[in-house]
């Protein structure tokens, strides 16, 4: 681990794809796709089809999606998917694009050829490889696939497995992979197509794996286009791998890249392995190589030099992708795990310094990576540069160097420090240009070249270098600039965050605003108060802003509002204060009442109309509501006083000057108040000035009417005697209310006010007042326009009322006026009352003469008539006559007048057309009852004419009107039983009516209400008189069938008579009734009277069920369809044989279905066979010629069968054929089977016939997997083996049919005839994996000596799930162990092996098997298992485990165990690891083996364990080196006391004064010496001075040597003493020297500066890093002295030449 950790290429496990659910039979090349660091795609095909989408940013949320495609890729870039599918049925592709955010399709395009690779080359495009040729198709836009170029023929045949292009687009390469060679064919074989886009060329070559880089050449400003790429080929039985680095488009005349290649060196046991992948890192510009089976080559791609090698996989790689970001890639291998490999930044250059011993190599990839390891090297170099005077390589360097580590102020004064020679650039200059050029300076480079510009005063050029983000800023930069820019300084500072300075920049500026925002933004606190303070003095608006500003900001206004509004009022800025806290105050919030109320004050004592306006918005609720009240009264706004004020006596007071009040507001304040405030106020106006105020409290009243209560407004008024009042309020409120005596009241108002027209219109209009009370009202006021009484009386119904009053009170003229132009309608009414009142006729009768026509004349006739005044009406009802009335009425009215005169009643009675007939006859009935009659017959007024006739006894009118009506329903009901007088009407319309009648319709409807009424007696009674007794209806045909009908239902012992006297009547019909009265004998008469033989022939049959009758009948008429009713009749009495001779007689072939069935049933054949026979002469039925064959198969005459099909026939042959043999007739049916060439149906009928060999003959010919197995398993039961075996070779090549013929030979117990047949199977070239894998099941049952030879020689054509069930069910666990093996099954075949050891363990084996679990939990099992059961193998498996186990855990399971100690071999290998449990079971060993040299080598190189625990159990061990290692670890531990003691305890003198020394601390060493001197070891004193020379003090060195009298054991370090502090001494003179030179250098300097620093205007050019301008003479004279600038020149530094490259 120790190694890896140090290794330049880390990697690790970034993700497995099982541990997220994806199937590992899924993670394939033709499954997984990973187009870059962003995404990886796996598309599943069962249990469903999906794709899934893994993020690498979050690789446990996996996206899975119902999607069917056969490839699945996604973008490098974004959340967008192609997906490629093939069309059914075709080689065409469809292709889509989708975006999977957006969640739509994008794009979609069928290929018109199968695209076998594709791939994104680009975000934007993708690339489609065909068989023939390469396609670009962009997502952007509609376009379609573009064809970029046709493959070459050394891609023909191969596998494609890459396609690229580079950063331009100019440069594509096609990567295939081929089988090898025929001698070596397991070296798989790698080609490539290189095309030119500009050329439109393409290059063969071969090469396995290549990439596409861009890297700068020094001298050329463009990139150059590289490509890389590997080959490993055979060349005369030697293989070559080479890595190749080209440049392509070398640009002319520009410096290009050389061309480099590298060997690539593959261990002997990687001899047929080959590149599959290349990565090429842009960020270290390293190229990775990646190998089939998990080799990974590192070379740097300048040089092409071998960096690593190592192998990173131990499962096949099939897929890798760049990971841009870290600079290496991801790889994914067949088991799942996607690794990640990236550059140790920590070690890579001390590795390419140190193992590689390639100086140039690193310090290249320090700069290139900017990665540490190459300081040192960096600096030397820049010495050596420096002190060879190569100052533009030396600030290149610099400029280069690996994280900054020149790029310091000793760098910037070290080139200050040149002196610049005449007509060259000064040296620092050429430094910073070279440092703009790279990128961006620091801080203090920025500040040291401003200083240079500034002082050139060249600011244009800072302004572009800002611009450019050239310069970094810093508060000292911004103080420098601001001496010529301020606005430059600002946005400086603003940069370089400088706080205090931006804000007293914005203040300079007067932008206030702009200090809120960029302190909110920073978190800065400025001195607002100041700042507001010092805005007021010159722009009191500006302040309002700036204050609003700080009371938005987060976290509240850093000034208290009232403070604020103070600092305003100060200087008498009224309307500024109340601006701020207008705005401030808008959240109303309680806190803020005092300044609610402090801005209302101020207002209203200054400006009332703006504090009238502010509590107008009512934007404030929480201010002194009382003060401000009294403030209000005072400034006269009495309706804001009105609405602070809180008690009713202030309100009283205030509310009384309306002369001051607007009216409107007024009535709105009264919305506030309470109801009984409200009436109070109300009151108090009307008491102050009713007349004046009258307006304002109706105004109140309608507005708050349902508040206040209407009953309480009405008493108000009512109190005040204002009816004017009261008009006004309830003229408002009557619209919406429907309370009677509002109404009432509004038209009382109306009436005492003189309102009469209102009155007429609520009269009129109104619905809801109270009439009655309402009438007496108006009736008692006597107005003097009687409309509204009439409006009342006419709608309610009071015109008796009205007339009367009208009358009396001598207004006729109104009661001409209401009958002519209000009510005609209703002058009945008031003529009744005229007549009740006694008024002259002549008034009566003009005022109806005046209305004529609109007067309604049954009403009037009826007013009339009840006072027997109707002869008044003569005149006038004469008068509507004559003018042309039709009115029924009228004429009604006159008739009564007539009959009541006498006047020839029948004339008007029969030719007036317009009277009603109901009327006049009832007024007749008492007067005259025929003359009723003569009415209600011309009316035809049924109910009432029968009634007066009944009751008069006018029974023979009443007939003859019914005869002459022929009307049923009058006719049902003068018939009704019901009816007492049926009988006498009867009587008169047999004897007289339908006598008297000449009319057949009157005699038919007669007839008909007599049948309907269920009179049958009568009816005959009549019918015999009308028919038989020579009447005009005699021979009439309706009227013979409805008499002899009648008498079948009445009377049917007259049917037979009236059959033999009528010969006119429908005998059909009749007769069927006959039937259906049962009459048969008399039916039977009627057809055989009109020759129906047939139904006369049914009626024997079926009525009287008389066959002999019936076969008499037909003897004596022969007639064919007589003898086809007998032999049905005989066939449903079953008769079969002579119902089989009556259908031959009458030749009938109708009824064969039914005569074959009834032949069937009673086994009639040869009867049958002749009737057949008949048939088939007539027709050509199926049936016929089928059930003929059959016939003669039940009576055997199988001759007649040959020959019969053999003769044109319309048999079902197949039909039959099945018949016969579902009914065992195999013989007949082989016959037919034979004939037709059902060779399927003719081996089953041989099998039964036990003719096996026949059978398997037909089964060959019929080929059909169904019959093969039922001619194999019938000869399976026959034990005929060798039949059957060839029928099962024909049946086990169907997949479908293997498993059932296994069963059924199983289930008969025929194992080895079984396993016989499948062994033959396997030879069969339609041989299957069913049939390998159902043999081996049946050897894992019957011969499991056969069973692992089976499953090793067709491993890869077995089912091995199916196997392995069968092997664990039989317990074969060696060879289920092979099975989970082959099938990458691991887990479980380590779980088979451990749980079943005795059969399945063998070692290797099981090495190999258990490093490819994916289950941890099985390598902790296995250290359980072996150690059971092989302890001694125990170590061989843990180091195969070495890099999955956890340590620890494996530790804790043989301590556990009680066998620590057999580990140990384990536990060193891994200790390297510096795991606490593994360092401290070994040092646990170590110190029971008391091996104390190992036990310190653990301590020493291994540091994760228990120090302290350790050395407390060892340091009273009775080994002495125990001990001693008990103090090393207290000494490494910094326990420096507890060490020395146990030194000192032991002896171990040189062991103590070490520790004193490392521990740095004086008092130990001191007290040591102590130690010494009292123990007497005087050589252990002297040593110990010399041991801890840094750390005593010499006097307490000397005082003890002095005082102890070992002052010659001391002497030693007397003299070191006094040479250190003699040298020391010799130092600091010589520095003092030193320094004194540098001063009379420097003022050489200073004079020299002051000559030349008028020239110092040409230091710098127009831009920086460009040469001098030519032809400028003289020199550069070195810079003026500036702080920080000016240091002593630095002697060089010496080092050898580090090599060629330097």
């Amino acid at each position: 681990m120790a190694a890896a950790a140090n290794a330049p290429i880390t990697m690790r496990e970034a993700l497995t794809l099982p541990s997220i659910g994806i199937n590992p039979q899924f993670i394939t090349f033709t499954h997984v796709t990973m187009e870059s660091d962003k995404y990886i795609c796996v598309r599943e095909t069962s249990p469903q089809n999906s794709v899934v989408i893994v993020d690498m940013s979050m690789p446990m949320q996996p996206l899975r999606r119902p999607i069917t495609a056969d490839s699945a890729l996604m973008n490098p870039n974004s959340r967008i998917l192609a997906l490629k599918a093939q069309l059914q049925g075709t080689t065409q592709d469809h292709l889509q694009i989708f975006n999977i955010e957006m969640k739509a399709k994008m794009k979609s395009y069928q290929m018109p050829e199968q695209v076998v690779f594709w791939k994104w080359i680009t975000p934007k495009l993708l690339g489609l490889v065909t068989q023939t040729s390469v396609y670009h198709w962009s997502i952007e836009g509609d376009s379609e696939p573009v064809k970029m170029f046709e493959r070459t023929a050394n891609l023909a045949n191969n596998q494609i497995i890459n396609y690229r292009c580079d950063p331009t687009e100019k440069w594509l390469v096609l990567i295939g992979i081929a089988p090898g060679s025929p001698e070596r064919p397991q070296l798989v074989k790698g080609n490539m197509q290189l095309f030119s886009v500009d050329q439109q060329r393409s290059q063969a070559l071969e090469a396995h794996a290549a990439s596409f880089a861009q890297l700068k050449v020094p001298g050329n400003e463009n990139p150059s286009t590289l490509i890389s790429f590997a080959t490993k080929t055979l060349n005369a039985g030697q293989i070559i791998s080479k890595l190749h680095v080209i440049e392509l488009g070398a640009q002319p005349g520009k410096p290009s890249f050389t061309k480099k290649q590298a060997d690539l060196f593959f261990p002997p046991d990687f001899a047929d392995d080959f590149p599959v992948a290349m990565q090429i890192s842009h960020k270290y510009n390293l190229i990775y190589v990646i190998t089939k089976l998990g080799l990974l080559f590192v070379y740097d791609l300048e040089t092409a030099t071998a960096v690593y090698r190592n192998r990173i996989s131990p499962d096949p790689i099939f897929l890798t992708s760049e990971a841009t970001s870290v600079g290496g890639f991801y790889a994914i291998n067949r088991r799942g795990q996607v690794l990640l490999a990236t550059v140790n930044e920590q070690t890579i250059v001390n590795f390419v310094s140190g193992q590689l011993n390639n100086l140039e190599l690193a310090v290249n990839l320090a700069k290139r990576g900017n990665l540490p390891g190459a300081e040192k090297l960096v600096v030397e170099r820049f010495h050596e540069l420096f002190a060879q005077t190569k100052y533009k390589e030396a600030a290149e360097l610099a400029a280069e160097s690996p994280q900054g580590i020149l790029r310091t102020p000793d760098t910037v004064a070290k080139f200050q420090s040149v002196p610049v020679q005449a007509g060259q650039t000064p040296p620092l200059l050429q430094y910073f240009g070279t440092l703009l050029t790279r990128g961006k300076l620091n801080a203090f480079e920025s500040l040291e070249l401003s200083r240079l510009v500034v002082n050139q005063n060249k600011k244009n050029l800072l302004e572009n270098w800002l611009a450019e983000d050239k310069l970094e800023c810093s508060e000292e930069l911004g103080d420098l600039v601001k001496t010529v820019d301020n606005d430059l300084a600002l946005k400086i500072y603003i940069k370089a965050r400088a706080t205090p300075k931006v804000v007293a920049a914005f203040a300079e500026r007067r932008e206030f605003d702009k200090i809120l925002i960029y302190s909110k933004q920073v978190g800065y606190t400025p001195d607002y108060l100041f700042l507001l303070q010092t805005i007021l003095r010159t722009d009191p608006q500006g302040a309002v802003n700036f204050a609003l500003m700080m009371s938005q900001m987060e976290g509240g206004c850093p000034l208290d509002y009232n403070t604020i509004t103070d600092l305003f009022l100060q200087r008498n800025l009224i309307r500024e204060a109340t601006a701020f806290l207008l705005d401030v105050l808008k959240p109303n919030l309680p806190e803020h009442g005092f300044l609610q109320t402090k801005v209302l004050e101020i207002n209203l004592v200054t400006f009332p109309n703006v504090a009238d306006a502010i509590l107008a918005n009512g934007m404030f609720s929480h201010y002194d509501r009382p003060r401000i009240a009294q403030l209000c009264e005072k400034a006269g706004l009495y309706v804001r006083a009105l609405q602070h004020y809180t008690e009713l006596p202030d309100i009283k007071r205030v509310i009384v000057n309306t002369h001051a009040i607007e009216p409107q507001s007024l009535v709105e304040f009264f919305g506030t108040l309470s109801r009984e405030w409200a009436l109070e106020c109300m009151k108090d106006l009307l008491l102050v000035n009713l007349r004046g105020n009258l307006q304002i409290i109706v105004q109140v009243a309608k507005e708050y009417c349902e508040q206040l209560g209407v009953d309480a407004c009405i008493k108000i008024f009512e109190q005040f005697r204002s009816y004017e009042g009261l008009y006004f309020f309830l003229g408002s409120y009557l619209s919406s209310s429907e309370d009677p005596d509002i109404h009432f009241k509004y038209i009382e108002a109306a009436a005492k006010t003189g309102q009469i027209k209102e009155v007429e219109r609520v009269t009129r209009e109104s619905t809801f007042y109270d009439p009655e009370k309402t009438k007496n009202f108006l009736m008692e006021a006597k107005l003097p326009d009687a409309r509204p009484l009439i409006n009342v009386c006419d709608r309610f119904g009071f015109v008796p009322d009205l007339t009367h009053y009208l009358y009396t009170n001598n207004m006729l003229r109104y009661i001409e006026g209401y009958v002519q132009k209000v009510n005609p309608g209703n002058s009945p009414l008031v003529v009744g009352q005229l007549l009740d009142d006694e008024c002259p006729e002549d008034f009566i009768k003009g005022l109806i003469l005046s209305v004529r026509s609109l007067l309604p004349v049954e009403p009037l006739v009826e007013e009339c008539e009840k006072r027997n005044r109707l002869r008044l009406l003569s005149q006038f009802l004469e008068h509507l006559v004559s003018e042309g009335s039709q009115d029924a009425h009228v004429h009604n009215a006159l008739g009564k007048i007539i009959i009541d005169s006498n006047n020839n009643p029948e004339h008007f009675l029969t030719t007036n057309p317009y009277y009603d007939s109901r009327v006049v006859g009832k007024y007749c009935e008492k007067r005259d009852p025929t003359l009723a009659v003569v009415a209600y017959r011309r009316g035809q007024c049924d109910d009432e004419l029968i009634n007066v006739t009944n009751k008069n006894s006018l029974f023979k009118l009443q007939a003859r009107y019914v005869v002459e009506r022929m009307d049923g329903d009058l006719w049902e009901k003068v018939l009704n039983p019901d009816n007492a007088y049926r009988r006498q009407l009867i009587d008169q319309v047999v004897s007289t009516a339908l006598p008297e009648s000449k009319s057949p319709e009157q005699v038919s409807a007669a007839v008909k209400a007599f049948m309907t009424a269920d009179l049958p007696h009568e009816l005959i009674e009549l019918l015999e008189k009308i028919v038989l007794q020579n009447s005009a209806f005699s021979g009439n045909f309706n009227l013979q069938n409805l008499l002899i009908l009648t008498a079948i239902k009445a009377d049917t012992s007259r049917v037979m008579d009236y059959i033999n006297r009528l010969d006119n009547f429908d005998g059909p019909a009749v007769g069927e009734m006959a039937v259906e009265a049962q009459l048969y004998e008399e039916a039977f008469a009627i057809f055989k009277k009109f020759n129906l033989n047939v139904q006369a022939v049914n009626v024997l049959l079926d009525n009287i069920h008389s066959i002999d009758r019936a076969e008499e009948f037909a003897f004596r008429v022969e007639e064919d369809a007589v003898w086809s009713q007998v032999a049905k009749a005989q066939l449903r009495e079953g008769l079969v044989s002579e119902a089989i001779e009556s259908f031959i007689r009458a030749d009938d072939a109708t009824q064969f279905l039914d005569v074959i069935r009834a032949a069937q049933n009673t086994n009639a054949y040869n009867d049958l066979v002749r009737y057949l026979l008949m048939v088939r002469q007539k027709t050509k039925e199926p049936k016929v010629d089928s059930e003929l064959i059959y016939a003669y198969a039940k009576i055997d005459r199988l001759s007649d069968i040959e020959e019969f099909i053999l003769m044109p026939n319309v048999a079902n042959l197949q039909n039959v054929g099945d018949r016969l043999y579902d009914e065992e007739l195999y013989e007949a049916a082989k016959i037919i089977f034979a004939f037709i060439s059902n060779w399927a149906k003719l081996a089953v009928t041989l099998v039964k016939l036990k003719q096996f060999q026949g059978a398997v003959d037909a089964a060959r010919k019929a080929n059909s997997s169904k019959t093969w197995k039922e001619v194999c398993f019938a000869c399976v039961d026959a034990e005929e083996f060798r039949l059957a075996q060839i029928c099962g070779l024909n049946i086990i090549v169907q997949v479908d049919d293997l498993e059932e013929v296994s069963e059924f030979y199983q289930n008969r117990g025929c194992f080895n005839e079984l396993i016989s047949l499948m062994e033959s199977g396997l030879g069969l070239e339609r041989a299957h994996m069913g049939i390998f894998t159902e043999l081996g099941v049946l050897y894992a049952r019957y011969r499991p000596e056969k069973l692992m030879e089976h499953i090793k020689l067709f491993a890869t054509r077995l089912n091995i799930p199916k196997l392995i069930r069968a092997c664990d069910e039989q317990q074969h666990w060696k060879e289920l162990t092979y099975l989970y093996i082959q099938y990458d099954e691991f887990d479980n075949a380590a779980t088979t092996i451990m749980n079943h050891s005795p059969e399945a363990w063998d070692h290797m084996q099981f090495k190999d098997v258990i490093v490819k679990v994916a289950n941890v939990e099985l390598y902790y099992k296995s250290v359980h298992f072996y150690l059971q059961e092989h302890p001694d193998l125990l170590n061989d498996v843990l180091n195969v485990l070495a890099l999955r186990v956890d340590h620890a855990r494996v530790v804790d399971i043989m301590r556990k165990a009680g066998h620590l100690r057999l580990v140990k071999p384990y536990m060193v290998a891994v200790q390297s690891n510096n795991v606490s449990a593994v360092n401290e079971a070994l040092n646990e060993i170590y110190v029971e083996e008391e091996d104390y040299d190992r036990l310190r080598e653990s301590i020493d190189l291994h540091d994760n364990f228990d120090q302290i625990g350790l050395a407390q159990k060892i340091e009273k061990h009775e080994l002495l080196e125990m001990r001693r290692v008990a103090a090393y670890i207290y000494k490494k531990a910094g326990r420096w006391k507890q060490s020395i003691a146990l030194s000192k305890k032991d002896n171990l003198y040189k062991d103590a004064m070490e520790t004193a020394s490392q521990s740095g601390e004086r008092e130990l060493a001191e007290e040591l010496l102590v130690y010494f001197i009292d123990q007497g070891k005087k050589e252990c004193f002297a040593s110990c001075l010399f041991v801890c020379y840094d750390l005593i003090r010499a006097d307490v060195a000397l005082e003890l040597a002095w005082i102890h009298n070992i002052i010659d054991f001391a002497f030693p370090y007397v003299l070191q003493l006094l040479r250190e502090y003699t040298g020391k001494v010799d130092e600091l003179v010589k520095d003092k020297i030193e320094a004194q030179k540098e001063v009379k250098a420097k003022e050489q300097e200073e004079k020299e500066v002051i000559q030349q620093q008028n020239m110092y205007a040409q230091l710098l050019p127009l831009a920086l890093p460009a040469p001098p301008m030519p032809g400028m003479g003289g020199g550069y004279a070195p810079p003026p002295p500036m702080g920080g600038m000016g240091m002593p020149p630095m002697p060089p530094f010496g080092m050898p030449p580090m090599g060629s490259s330097y």
